[in-house]
């Protein structure tokens, strides 16, 4: 592994160690944000390569933005679990409709989608949400020459990663600044980019080809028309195997449908 995730350890003697450790065998660690601000300062100081999770505290001033800009370090705020208000998850179930995707729904079982879109508990006025003041944040680092990546934190496979993007960018961060935060700097985070993050002669050849142009608007990083992995072309709504190979992609046949007469919605296969 080229990465490791340093999870709230110890204390801030322990965590030091922790990172001389991953620097003797060169690792790329992460940490974990935690809402404590301070202790999110102390693993910039340090030199810890990777932060997840929003800085529960905003505005970031310049002293907060110039530290972090020249540290080097990737900040990846997790905005579908904003710190500091509702989850802007949250606000994209309220205004898209997943529910009703037709990729979404042929890639996840019927009974995760019903469980996360047809009835949330939570509603929030548009006012009340964060993640645009921490999109200021974001936008600023990366505007001082720091580095900002991009996690959805697995709350929706697929469509997931990109409200995660729209939302790092709901501040003001340019559109070209917000791809590289999802391709070449989010690679080099994680010690990838050797292989992936950008095309290049000598990298593999793992691609998606868009139908609309992402830097006159953000939103189009959701129309994929074909993904290439390691050199094989895949249909992007089915990921059929278009070449070298003609092949269509298996699907088992419990993932689409519940089970019938199956009470208190209890599946038994």
């Amino acid at each position: 592994t080229k990465t490791i995730k340093m999870y709230m350890a110890g204390n801030r003697q322990q965590r030091q160690w922790v990172i001389m450790a991953a620097k003797e065998q060169g690792l790329m660690p992460t940490t974990e944000g935690g809402l404590m601000f301070a202790y999110e300062l102390t693993m910039i100081i340090d030199g810890y390569p990777g932060q997840e999770h929003s800085w529960p505290v905003y505005p970031a001033y310049k002293d907060v933005i110039d530290l972090t800009a020249a540290s080097q370090m990737t900040y990846t705020p997790t905005m579908l679990v904003a710190y500091g208000g509702p989850f802007s998850e949250n606000y994209y179930y309220e205004n898209e409709n997943p529910h009703d995707d037709a990729k979404l729904r042929r890639f996840t079982p019927h009974s995760v989608i019903d469980r996360v879109t047809r009835r949330r508990g939570q509603w929030f006025l548009p006012e009340e949400y964060v993640f645009t003041d921490h999109g200021v944040a974001a936008k600023d680092v990366m505007e001082a020459g720091g580095r900002v990546g991009i996690g959805s934190h697995g709350q929706l496979q697929g469509l997931g990663y990109h409200w995660e993007l729209w939302s790092v960018a709901s501040g003001g961060m340019s559109n070209h600044d917000a791809l590289r935060a999802a391709t070449i700097i989010g690679a080099e985070a994680i010690g990838l980019d050797q292989d992936v993050g950008s095309i290049e002669v000598g990298k593999l050849a793992d691609l998606v080809v868009l139908d609309g142009d992402p830097l006159e608007s953000l939103r189009n990083t959701n129309t994929i028309t074909h993904v290439m992995m390691n050199g094989r072309l895949y249909e992007g709504e089915t990921l059929n195997e278009i070449w070298p190979r003609q092949r269509a992609l298996v699907m088992p046949d419990y993932w689409q449908d519940d089970p019938v007469g199956v009470g208190a919605g209890i599946g038994i296969r």
